[in-house]
């Protein structure tokens, strides 16, 4: 009874997710730079981001957190991680993530990351030099998700994520979902497929007494007064991806792995995205991916920083090999122009 009741609950999410591009409007040109909150699409994990994301329909533990929450549910034990970013070469991106077991019932799991922008100079219409005071912007998001396998083939998830952006005087507080099934099959559980919505959820705005403004109004006397501008309120940058992959098996534990992964964007341009990862004996795996768009091969029509290519590597270093238990040094780069690409390194402990 219970097998049957998982199963609908699992074609109901389908279903869902297979109708969502079409209310997202996926790849609208007309909408680009009409979303906020950018960061969301930040990817702060080294793992993934050494190829791409192209994984999102086979990644395990809490990268999943990104990529699609229903990875987390293979979490055996405790996963703990902290990966570190150094973007666009001054901004600093840090994230942690824990994915902890409960039994039989799933895994539960939390996550953070945090952009530090630097010191910015104040500025004003009365004073469009910088005085040499300054401020932070503070771009902060926290995630709290559940996931379960339920069945040896299907696992599926949701992720709740806590949105704060914030300047002296401005602040914007939102909440977005995502939602995710994985798919294993094959006769050693080498074929892989994952379907995923991510930052869906009602608009923000921002609000405080930064939109107010002291002027005076000249007639019979001068009277000021306080003009409060009204904010217009912003969309989050919602994606659907739907990726695969393939394990190609080989004796002495090595391992070749195809992935890829189609992202449609609701705010930007769709993307499609293809890598490889080699795994010697799982001691030393790398991996390489190219993320293409329209217009990207070309630098006077690509409207992003990227240029395509990514590259990474793991080292893990196991310390109970019947329990499973070790951990990974991660590093990823991802090439730029400009900026000179973006370094991660991150490091997982698995007990």
């Amino acid at each position: 009874m219970m097998k049957q009741i998982y199963r609908n609950c699992i074609a109901a999410l389908l279903v869902v997710l297979m109708m969502f591009p079409l209310s997202l409007q996926a790849g609208n040109k007309d909408r680009v730079g009409e979303a906020g909150a950018s960061e969301l699409l930040i990817n702060p994990w080294s793992q993934t981001s050494g190829w791409g994301n192209c994984n999102s329909g086979l990644v395990r533990g809490i990268e999943s957190t990104f990529s699609n929450i229903a990875g987390a549910a293979f979490t055996k034990g405790t996963d703990v991680g902290f990966t570190y970013t150094n973007y666009m070469n001054n901004l600093n991106l840090m994230a942690a993530a824990l994915s902890q077991q409960l039994g039989n019932a799933g895994v539960l799991s939390l996550y953070f990351t945090n952009l530090s922008i630097g010191e910015v100079y104040y500025t004003s219409e009365d004073q469009p030099e910088p005085t040499g005071a300054t401020f932070s912007p503070n771009l902060l998001n926290v995630g709290l998700g559940f996931s379960r396998l339920f069945s040896n083939s299907i696992s599926a998830g949701i992720l709740v994520k806590l949105i704060s952006e914030s300047i002296p005087n401005l602040s914007a507080t939102g909440v977005a979902f995502d939602i995710g099934i994985q798919y294993v099959t094959g006769r050693h559980e080498n074929i892989k497929f994952g379907i995923t919505l991510r930052n869906w959820g009602p608009s923000m705005k921002y609000s405080g007494d930064g939109f107010s403004i002291r002027t005076t109004l000249s007639g019979k006397g001068e009277n000021q007064f306080t003009l409060m501008v009204r904010p217009n309120a912003f969309e989050l940058p919602s994606q659907l991806l739907i990726g695969g992959g393939y394990d190609f098996l080989f004796d002495g534990n090595y391992r070749l792995t195809l992935a890829a992964t189609f992202v449609s964007n609701a705010f930007s341009k769709d993307q499609f995205v293809g890598g490889l990862e080699f795994s010697f004996k799982d001691y030393l795996i790398l991996r390489g991916g190219y993320t293409y768009e329209s217009g990207i091969t070309n630098a006077a029509n690509r409207e992003t920083i990227y240029t395509g290519p990514s590259c990474g590597a793991t080292v893990h270093i196991p310390v109970n090999k019947e329990q499973h238990t070790g951990f990974d040094i991660d590093y990823s780069y991802r090439f730029t122009n400009p900026f000179g690409g973006i370094h991660s390194v991150g490091v997982k402990l698995d007990f």
